[in-house]
């Protein structure tokens, strides 16, 4: 089956960093855009950062800077490295893949990243 796994959500302090990680299982994961997406209480989902099949990135104006998307294809694995973690960026945060081609979209079950102190 299809799974997209997330992992390295933490409490963390502001200031701090932290690295997510989503393997993916059961697509050909190189034909795939990858993307991260958020989502804290009360507030709309919101994609933070993606990344093409070809490598190019976008970043929501807010993480610009200070967030990083990357994959590795022989891993299966995307990435996002957050530094300078602030609360406003305390969500669940959720690997999305799609491919256009095909018209195909999958979510992982998210992990949760809280910065507070």
């Amino acid at each position: 089956q299809v799974q997209l796994v997330e992992s390295g959500g933490d409490l963390v302090q502001p200031g701090g960093s932290l690295r997510l990680s989503c393997t993916a299982s059961g697509i050909r994961f190189s034909n795939y855009e990858m993307s991260w997406y958020r989502q804290a209480p009360g507030k709309e989902r919101e994609l933070v950062a993606r990344i093409t099949s070809g490598g190019a990135t976008n970043y929501v104006d807010s993480v610009k800077g200070r967030f990083t998307i990357s994959r590795d294809n022989v891993k299966k694995t995307m990435f996002l490295q957050m530094n300078s973690l602030q609360p406003e960026d305390t969500a669940v945060y959720y690997c999305n893949s799609y491919w256009s081609t095909i018209n195909q979209e999958f979510w992982g079950k998210g992990t949760l990243v809280t910065v507070s102190s």
